[in-house]
Formats: structure tokens, C-alpha cells, sequence
């Protein structure tokens, strides 16, 4: 088992499952509404230019997050 990282940190193309949340922050809650879920396999498909925002892909379609959202995220990274 890897340890976990940042959604953000991870690699473009690679995948990961998301392992946790911080429990009372507003902004996990709006994320989990958005299908971000403990358990839920992502892929980080790209990146803009600049850093920010981060296109992933779960559940089956494309979303993008800014950084600074997907800093709340942990995911261990799948192999």
C-alpha cells in the first residue's frame, strides 16, 4: 500500500483511489457532491498551461477542480 498524496501532486495520466477528506471543511462537502468519494478510482488527464486548473476523470466523465480543491483530496496512487 502506498502512502497517500495530494490529488494534486499526482502524476498526469496516472490514476488513484481517494482514501480522505478533512471532515468539516465546506469545500470537502461541495467536492463529495460532485461524486469524489472515498473509494472512487481518478485519473489526472491534464493540467493547464499554468498549473491550475486540473482535469480528472471519474464515475465516467471529465472534471475540473482548481489546485487549491484538489489539495483537499487524498488519493493512494493505483499501480
Amino acid at each position: 500500500m502506498a502512502a497517500p498524496i495530494k490529488l494534486s501532486e499526482l502524476a498526469v495520466g496516472a490514476s488513484g483511489v481517494i482514501r480522505e477528506f478533512p471532515k468539516a471543511d465546506p469545500a470537502s462537502i461541495r467536492l463529495r457532491e460532485m461524486g469524489l468519494l472515498v473509494g472512487t478510482r481518478v485519473t489526472l488527464v491534464r493540467t493547464a498551461p499554468l498549473g491550475d486548473p486540473l482535469e480528472i476523470k471519474l464515475r465516467g466523465y471529465h472534471l475540473s477542480l482548481r489546485k487549491s480543491d484538489a489539495d483537499y483530496v487524498l488519493v493512494e496512487p493505483a499501480e
